[in-house]
C-alpha cells in the first residue's frame, strides 16, 4: 500500500498534468461540482420524534449523485457513473475494513474509528463520508455509524433530507444523558446516524473535552462489528480537529484535484498524530479519456 508521502508525490504529478491540461483547455470542473455547497434543494422529513428512525430519501441521494443501496435501485447497476462510484467506494472501504478488523488492527488504537477530513473546507469530505458509510452498510456482517462531527457546519441532515435532531453537542453539553438517545436508526439496513445536534458557541471546545474522549472509547468498544465514520472539520484553521484525531484509529484526508496545494496537504498531514493509519482520497478527479469524474483513493497506508 502507498504511504502518505508517496501519495503526495502522486498528487504533485497530478497537479502538473492538470496544469498542462488546463493550459490546453481540456480539463473541466469535476462532477459533482462543489457537492457540499450546491446540493439540490431538499425537503426535510417532517413528523419524526426524537427516537424514530431517520428517513433518508433515496431519490434525493440519486439526484445528488450519491451511492444508492443496491437492494433499492438495482437498475443503477446499468448506470456507468453509479457503477464507477460503487467500485471506488469498495476499493477504499476494503482498506478501511482491513485496518479495522484485520491484522493491522492490532497495531492501532481504536482502529474502527475513522476520521474523514480535509485541509480546507468545501473539498468534498461530506460527500466521501456519506458514500463510504453507504458502501459499508452494504456489507453483510458489518454495521456503520455515521457521526456528524463538523459541529460548526453540520451538513449531513441537509444532504440526507431530515431535520437536525439532538445529537453530539447536546450529549457533550449535558442536555442528553445517554449515548443511546443520540444514535438513530435509519431506513437503510446497517446504517445508523449520530447528528451534530444544536449549535453551541463552544462546540469545537466540546469536541476536545474529556467527555468526547469517553464517548469515542465507548463507540469503539461497544460493538465489535461496527465502523464509525466521523465527518470532521477541516484540519487547517480548526485546532480541535487535530485533538479529535488523537481519538481515532484511521484518517482520510480528502483532496480536491486542482484546488488543494501540496503545502496544504503536507500541513494537514503533519497535524495528524503518527499513530494513525492515514490516507488520501482525490476528489473531483478525471477518470479517463472519456472525461468521467468522481473520486478515487490513491494512497492509503500505515505510518512510515
Amino acid at each position: 500500500m502507498s504511504t502518505i508521502n508517496e501519495a503526495i508525490a502522486r498528487k504533485q504529478q497530478q497537479d502538473a498534468l492538470g496544469s498542462k491540461n488546463n493550459n490546453a483547455g481540456e480539463v473541466k470542473s469535476a462532477v459533482p461540482e462543489q457537492v457540499e455547497a450546491e446540493l439540490l434543494p431538499l425537503k426535510p422529513v417532517q413528523g419524526l420524534t426524537e427516537k424514530e428512525s431517520l428517513i433518508i430519501d433515496l431519490e434525493l441521494l440519486k439526484r445528488n449523485q450519491f451511492l444508492i443501496p443496491q437492494e433499492k435501485f438495482e437498475r443503477n447497476e446499468q448506470c456507468k457513473e453509479q457503477a464507477t462510484l460503487r467500485e471506488e467506494c469498495r476499493q477504499i472501504k476494503r482498506k478501511l475494513l482491513n485496518n479495522a478488523f484485520g491484522a493491522t488492527s492490532k497495531t492501532l488504537d481504536h482502529p474502527n474509528l475513522i476520521m474523514i477530513t480535509s485541509s480546507q473546507k468545501n473539498e468534498g469530505k461530506t460527500f466521501i463520508s456519506i458514500n463510504l458509510a453507504l458502501s459499508i452498510a452494504l456489507e453483510q456482517d458489518k454495521t456503520v455509524l455515521l457521526v456528524d462531527a463538523d459541529v460548526l457546519k453540520p451538513s449531513i441532515p441537509h444532504v440526507l433530507g431530515f431535520k437536525n435532531k439532538p445529537g453530539l453537542i447536546d450529549y457533550l453539553n449535558g442536555d442528553m444523558d445517554s449515548i443511546a438517545d443520540i444514535i438513530y436508526e435509519t431506513n437503510i439496513n446497517n446504517l445508523k446516524i449520530l447528528p451534530a445536534g444544536k449549535s453551541h458557541h463552544l462546540a469545537n471546545e466540546l469536541l476536545a473535552s474529556e467527555k468526547m474522549t469517553l464517548l469515542c472509547e465507548e463507540l469503539s468498544t461497544r460493538y465489535s462489528d461496527r465502523l464509525v465514520i466521523f465527518d470532521s472539520p477541516p484540519l487547517l484553521g480548526v485546532n480541535e480537529t487535530s485533538l479529535l484525531a488523537q481519538l481515532m484509529g484511521q484518517a482520510l484526508i480528502v483532496v480536491e484535484e486542482n484546488k488543494s496545494s501540496i503545502h496544504e496537504i503536507q500541513q494537514a498531514n503533519e497535524l495528524l498524530p503518527e499513530h494513525l493509519a492515514k490516507g488520501l482520497v482525490l476528489n473531483k478527479a478525471i477518470h479517463s479519456q472519456q472525461e468521467k469524474y468522481g473520486y478515487y483513493g490513491y494512497g492509503y497506508g500505515h505510518k512510515n
